[in-house]
């Protein structure tokens, strides 16, 4: 026999556990995808599901033949592909150690990378600005995402390259108009980024404009992996820290974020229709090189770590 919902009166309990069930993201599981390679096949991207936090990684083609062999095309699947990864990760079976591969970036060649400048409480006290009443977007090229444990290419077109670390958020799934409410069920899950940028790019040349002092090659160092939705417990209450030659620079909380994920995917869902796979970087806390005194950037031979609890780290070398 089935019942109608409406058939009977819901408790203030039952609906309001109903209403936090459907705005919850795509996925519906706490899980750890990535994107990877194996050494013997480097040409080879595949998709799978880590075991936990940096141990064997399930490879979902190997376990399911017709599953695809990219995030995005992963994502693009919807329900499907990630009832898939459930079942991949549950069956123990098709597992890769890890000294066999090698992490790439959990999303490569998006439709799009969306930033939120000035969205850390603390990073405008540090500049003396003021707190932005609406969030201020600006865009990197594709271009700019690079592994997890990649090199950063320090460009000889600018002198002042800076690090950011970062809580970035991926799409799963298409929209328009989105509404606050309904904005973390767009959400496949949140990764570390650092949003790398040459300062003398973004304030001094080009007419200030932030575009090209973002989006050098290898200026988004993304991962390690795309960890879902029900496996963060908070996504604005997360300590998230960046450390450059293993001294700590940026120490903050994303409970500092002004604009949080919801606001973000509703504001710019009023622009542009949001796709699987589109990537999200939502600001960075206070300690950046460029507002030191006296002001600091990388050089070559630099180590920069960016840590977010939860979701992992990412350590890359400034070449």
């Amino acid at each position: 026999m089935r019942l109608a919902l409406h058939s009977f009166p819901l408790s203030k309990t039952f609906y309001s556990t109903l209403v936090r069930n459907q705005a919850r993201g795509l996925c519906g599981a706490a899980m750890r995808l990535v994107q990877f390679h194996r050494h013997c096949d480097e040409g080879a991207i595949r998709v799978g599901v880590e075991q936990a936090e940096g141990l064997g990684v399930v490879d979902l083609k190997t376990f399911d033949p017709s599953m695809p062999t990219t995030m995005r095309g992963l994502l693009e699947l919807g329900e499907k592909g990630i009832e898939c990864a459930q079942r991949a990760l549950s069956s123990g079976q098709c597992v890769l150690n890890r000294s066999d591969i090698k992490l790439l970036s959990p999303i490569l060649a998006p439709e799009k990378v969306v930033c939120v400048g000035m969205n850390y409480r603390d990073h405008c006290l540090e500049q003396n600005a003021p707190i932005p009443s609406e969030p201020i977007i600006f865009n990197k090229f594709p271009n700019v995402i690079t592994g997890p444990y990649d090199d950063i290419i320090l460009p000889s077109e600018s002198q002042e390259v800076d690090w950011e670390v970062e809580l970035a958020f991926v799409i799963g799934r298409s929209g328009k108009h989105i509404k606050e409410e309904d904005a973390l069920s767009y959400v496949a899950g949140f990764t570390v980024a650092n949003d790398v940028s040459a300062r003398d790019w973004q304030m001094k040349r080009n007419g200030k404009q932030w575009l090209l002092g973002k989006t050098f090659d290898t200026f988004c160092p993304l991962g390690p992996a795309l960890v879902t939705t029900d496996a963060v417990k908070d996504p604005h209450n997360l300590g998230i820290r960046c450390l450059v030659n293993g001294d700590e620079v940026q120490s903050s909380n994303t409970e500092q974020m002004i604009f949080k994920t919801e606001q973000i995917i509703a504001w710019v869902s009023q622009f542009v229709t949001l796709t699987p796979g589109d990537v999200f970087l939502t600001g960075t806390p206070p300690g950046v090189g460029v507002f030191r005194k006296p002001a600091v950037y990388l050089k070559k031979g630099d180590v920069v770590e960016c840590q977010i609890d939860q979701i992992g780290s990412i350590v890359n070398k400034v070449v």
